[in-house]
């Protein structure tokens, strides 16, 4: 059987729902089964599961929007955006396959696929539990304190910020493989391939850290800063925090060759809580996310426009 996994591109839990999901195809169909991977990202204008990636026997989607595709067969997902529109609503809530998941109280979707492939199907991979938890960790941003997250000292943030950047199929597809067969993220840190794509991006990793020390601006509880220009659209989301352990919020933009974005989080350390429902915020621009994080994607001749909704969103963010 030819299976099919669309999976969230470019992030931790999108690699680590396809390896579990993986796994549990190979207990439920035998290991003759074939498994085929498509990273899916999130598009200026609104983001949707292409029809010509699902071309499996099976096709599952983790970790994305829900597609109301006849040929979608599997989909687990946990971002309060991940049901777009009444007729995809509406859609979702007749299907009766039992093959389709959406619990947005959830902090990561590989956790939500590991709970309900265990509870509605017996599932057992004591292996994978790590790799489960590193992706809760990751994806809820359940760390002990922004240095950690920061820092990327464990083989799983080290593994998270080359996946950020390097997510793609070709080089991730085999790897995502290669964890649902067993293999440890110690052992895939420690990858000859990962770690000389890693070397380069630590050093960009601390040239941003520079950079957003130097552009931030710190007002009534929210960080904002403008990376255009820069040479990247990626960031550690948790430097901020790191930088004004303060503050409450923060709003950036950022630019590449085929999109302009506006990324929208919230300080799991802040003195005072979040209050705002980040997702709810982003959505009402054609974005979307998590009660606490969230983006709004553009085309990339939008620069004026993502600048206008970052400053309108973090004045509704400012204390007071």
């Amino acid at each position: 059987m030819k299976i099919v996994i669309g999976y969230h591109g470019h992030c931790f839990d999108g690699m680590a729902s396809a390896a579990v999901l993986s796994r549990f195809f190979r207990a439920r169909e035998g290991r003759a089964v074939s498994i085929g991977y498509r990273g899916l990202d999130h598009q200026p204008g609104g983001s949707f599961v292409p029809e010509e990636i699902l071309t499996g026997e099976q096709n599952a989607v983790v970790d994305f929007v829900y597609t109301t595709s006849a040929r979608l067969g599997w989909w687990f997902d946990h971002h309060e955006s991940g049901i777009v529109g009444a007729r995809e609503r509406a859609h979702f809530d007749a299907d009766r396959s039992g093959q389709k998941f959406f619990d947005p109280t959830y902090g990561s979707c590989c956790k939500l696929i590991a709970d309900v492939t265990r509870s509605r199907f017996g599932f057992e991979a004591p292996e994978l539990d790590d790799l489960v938890r590193w992706a809760d960790v990751i994806d809820s941003a359940s760390f002990p304190d922004a240095e950690t997250a920061v820092k990327l000292e464990a083989p799983a943030l080290r593994l998270m910020a080359v996946i950020d950047a390097y997510g793609d199929e070709r080089f991730l597809a085999p790897r995502i493989q290669r964890l649902a067969d067993g293999l440890t993220l110690a052992e895939m840190a420690d990858d000859h391939e990962v770690k000389k794509r890693l070397r380069p991006l630590l050093r960009r990793h601390q040239r941003a850290c520079a950079l957003i020390e130097e552009r931030a601006v710190e007002d009534a509880g929210v960080v904002s800063f403008d990376l255009v220009g820069t040479g990247g659209d990626r960031y550690n989301k948790f430097i901020p925090y790191w930088l004004f352990p303060r503050a409450r919020y923060a709003v950036a933009v950022t630019a590449s060759s085929r999109r302009v974005k506006v990324s929208v989080g919230s300080n799991p350390w802040a003195p005072v809580p979040r209050t705002h429902d980040i997702a709810a915020i982003c959505a009402g621009y054609g974005g979307g996310g998590h009660p606490f994080v969230g983006a709004v994607s553009l085309p990339a001749d939008a620069l004026d426009r993502a600048r206008s909704i970052a400053a309108a969103i973090t004045e509704s963010l400012k204390d007071g």
